[in-house]
């Protein structure tokens, strides 16, 4: 077997690599680059799902960051059990090859209760007092205070929200060459968003100052790995799941709905609604540049269809044919998926008075939100000393008051500049592999679903 790494690069695409990343770039120059032709969605959950099992989100059943759970009438995103995703997962694959095989698989999704060898996750505390402490979730138990001990605390605000930066895929990086160091892993996984961020926040546009320092501090690290790769003989590869393009607004999915009757809400304390998915005719659980829509009666999609589509800035509405030839037809999909226009995202707004939204819409709220919401990147344009507002509600949270993070917009969604999730049009704006070994690479693109088999071609070639 030879020991492989697997790196993988939020948001890279083949037009970032150059000047700006010259680790990437040698890499590329000593091995190959190729366009990587990802799913729909093109989403975290659904493409590394593919990545490791090799099966489109049909197959896998991870249609997207999250869905509907039927049986629990409720929209649920960024759950972490591994169970959620069926097929058979690359380190079983390469066990069953051989049973000397290990694995480390720092990160990436999904990433509780598998069958890895050693694993970290985020994982925050959630005490009875309503704070939200930082953490991580590790396989096996010993190694989370392991990690803690080297590295400090995972630093969780730095991971997702309007702080995020470079912090939290530095300590990703650190914790991944210290397994490699100690644990030697056949095949080592890991994940690292920093690109993720600004690109989300400024657009794709190369020429922006800060997009080009991103590069610098991401390939820093790329570079750190690499360098540990090879002088321990290791093979390596670079991925990236989705390319982020230019955005100019939301479609804001299920006001339309609610404006035609079709969604329910439960009033709450101080008349702010809560979505009431089971109750509703039809709602969309948006998702980036795709919305899965669920629909109660049957008897009425073609309704539902032909009001979405009616949407400015929507480009498709798949019903039962069209998600069997998107690859996603599955039990876990709403009855029509909508993907929206190049330079568009659905919100999950389903509100039609900023007044009666719920409390955690201003928050940075990723698991009761029925949707992705990009504008938790940013700090509410209108909040005048944000970094003071910001340390004041915290300082209050540890003085042991109960006090709400408000702090994100829900009036400019045109703050996001880059979106992904559809297939990008311009393969340059697209995910890509880098891989340090030319001959295991193909002339053309790479299939998403060939992925896997890719990785072990590098293990046991």
């Amino acid at each position: 077997m030879h020991r492989t790494l697997v790196i993988l690069v939020v948001g890279l695409a083949p037009h970032l690599v150059g000047p700006h990343t010259p680790n990437l770039a040698k890499l590329a120059a000593r091995g190959g680059m190729r366009p990587l032709n990802t799913v729909t969605p093109a989403v975290t959950c659904s493409v590394q799902s593919t990545l490791l099992t090799g099966l489109p989100p049909s197959e896998h059943g991870a249609v997207a960051n999250g869905w509907y759970f039927r049986d629990l009438a409720e929209v649920l995103l960024w759950r972490q059990p591994n169970q959620l995703v069926h097929g058979e997962k690359i380190w079983d694959a390469g066990k069953l090859r051989d049973p000397e095989f290990t694995c480390a698989k720092m990160f990436w999704w999904y990433n509780m209760y598998s069958t890895a060898d050693w694993s970290a996750t985020p994982r925050p505390m959630y005490p009875a007092d309503g704070r939200k402490i930082p953490d991580h979730y590790a396989f096996p138990p010993a190694l989370h205070d392991e990690l803690d001990a080297k590295l400090g605390q995972f630093p969780l605000f730095k991971f997702w929200g309007p702080m995020a930066d470079i912090t939290s895929s530095d300590w990703i990086a650190k914790s991944t060459l210290h397994i490699m160091e100690t644990r030697n892993p056949t095949l080592t996984l890991t994940y690292l968003p920093h690109l993720d961020y600004n690109l989300q926040r400024l657009g794709p546009d190369l020429d922006h100052p800060r997009l080009q320092q991103d590069l610098r501090e991401i390939d820093d690290l790329c570079g750190e790995l690499i360098a540990h790769a090879d002088s321990t003989g290791q093979r390596v590869i670079v991925v990236s799941e989705y390319g982020i393009t230019k955005a100019t607004d939301a479609v804001h999915i299920n006001r339309a709905l609610r404006e035609a009757g079709l969604i329910s809400v439960r009033p709450e304390e101080f008349g702010r609604e809560i979505l009431d998915a089971g109750a509703s005719e039809a709602f969309a659980m948006a998702d980036h540049q795709i919305a899965h829509i669920y629909v109660k009666n049957p008897d009425r999609i073609a309704e539902v269809a032909e009001l979405v589509a009616s949407l400015d800035g929507v480009e498709h509405v798949w019903d039962k044919e069209g998600k069997r030839a998107n690859g996603l037809d599955h039990p876990r999909s709403g009855e029509l998926v909508a993907v929206s226009k190049a330079d568009r995202w659905f919100s999950y707004y389903y509100w039609l008075d900023d007044a009666l939204a719920p409390d955690f819409a201003r928050m940075v709220d990723i698991h009761r939100k029925p949707g992705y919401d990009p504008v938790e990147l940013f700090v509410d344009p209108e909040i005048r000393f944000p970094k003071l507002t910001a340390g004041w509600k915290l300082a209050k949270r540890k003085l042991g008051q109960r006090q709400l993070l408000d702090i994100i917009s829900l009036k400019d969604t045109q703050l996001v500049k880059g979106t992904h999730g559809r297939i990008t049009d311009d393969p340059s704006f697209g995910p890509l592999v880098i891989s340090s070994e030319a001959d295991f690479l193909p002339e053309g693109a790479i299939d998403a679903t060939d992925f896997k088999a890719l990785v072990l071609e590098h293990i046991f070639s």
